[in-house]
């Protein structure tokens, strides 16, 4: 089997790249290496991954993984992507490549537009004209909003989106239901929630307070504290992604006769923030300075996932609790320097 992976310079995308190498499968990864966090931390994922990366567009093979090959490229660059086409035949798509970040889409709108939806669109047309009839995409638990109805079940209403960063990932469930009808593509949609562990984000909670909280500075506690989130460990994500790749027999429709399904990913069970903060305390060894202050423009108060559908059809059933999952983290963290 060869995949596609966008995106595999990214958190998710190299755990799941790490992950599928062990298991033989050939992987293809691309990502374009922006600047929207520090590219440093992209490159020693890459190096993880046995990737040196030249230069702009040319192939890399991994010196790690015999059947892993790299190439730097955007999603909005067409003709870039159709040479990769052209010269694979992929059994799979696993697009996770996109602009995040929801706080960053209240004031850069037009980067999330070109990336999160002008480039899906470019992976959707690419799979009809060279007839991968199998993608799997990322969209994010954003798209509920700030629904009070939980916890989260995928037929919930989604179409009031609090960011533009949801507005994008709702269009790409609407675009990805409307190439499966159109043109029979099975297209699996993966809702996300709260991903956290090893090489995350440096623009995310978990690296943000463990810096702060180690050096001694405040982190801003948000609607005072007053929040919960459905935290996911990246061992859990990438298990759920893999028992879906190796799946590839199972075809369900959320709407009759349309091959496109949405599935939440995520562990189940919140957590409210203060917890959380407990917890990186605990293992950091320091008490945070906390400076609380008002709900942020673009969040929400809540996530929690309702996982029965996919635990159903592939039987993902997370099993890092949130003690372990910090603790895993934060060793990481004490060791980890760009």
């Amino acid at each position: 089997m060869q995949v596609l992976i966008t995106g595999s310079a990214g958190f998710i995308g190299f755990h799941l790249t790490k992950a599928l190498c062990r298991q033989g499968i050939q992987v293809y990864g691309i990502d374009s290496l922006n600047h929207y966090y520090d590219v440093k931390l992209k490159h020693a994922r890459l190096k993880e991954c046995g990737i040196e990366v030249a230069r702009y567009g040319e192939e890399c093979a991994s010196s790690l993984y015999s059947g892993y090959r790299f190439r730097q490229a955007d999603l909005c660059d067409k003709e870039m992507l159709e040479s990769i086409f052209a010269e694979n035949h992929f059994d799979c798509i696993i697009n996770l490549a996109a602009q995040a970040g929801v706080r960053y889409s209240l004031t850069h709108p037009e980067t999330y537009v070109e990336s999160n939806v002008a480039g899906f669109l470019n992976i959707l047309e690419l799979c009809r004209e060279y007839h991968c009839d199998r993608l799997i995409y990322a969209s994010s638990s954003s798209v509920y909003g700030n629904s009070r109805e939980v916890p989260f079940k995928e037929s919930a209403r989604v179409d009031q989106p609090a960011s533009i960063y949801a507005a994008t990932k709702k269009s790409n469930e609407l675009m990805a239901y409307t190439y499966s009808w159109l043109y029979h593509l099975q297209t699996i949609g993966l809702r996300f929630f709260t991903v956290y562990g090893p090489w995350g984000r440096p623009d995310m909670a978990p690296i943000l307070f463990a810096q702060s909280i180690s050096q001694d500075t405040p982190i801003k506690v948000f609607n005072n504290g007053k929040l919960s989130r459905d935290f996911t460990y990246i061992d859990d994500i990438v298990e759920g992604i893999a028992r879906i790749v190796n799946k590839p027999g199972l075809v369900r429709e959320d709407t009759p006769g349309v091959p496109a399904v949405i599935y939440n990913i995520g562990h189940g069970s919140p957590v409210k923030l203060m917890e959380f903060i407990r917890l990186l305390e605990k293992n950091i060894g320091k008490e945070a300075v906390k400076e609380f202050t008002e709900m942020q423009a673009g969040d929400v108060y809540q996530t929690w996932a309702d996982t029965t559908k996919l635990r159903k059809d592939y039987g993902y059933t997370p099993a890092t609790s949130l003690e372990d999952g910090i603790r895993e983290f934060i060793e990481w963290f004490k060791t980890f320097k760009l």
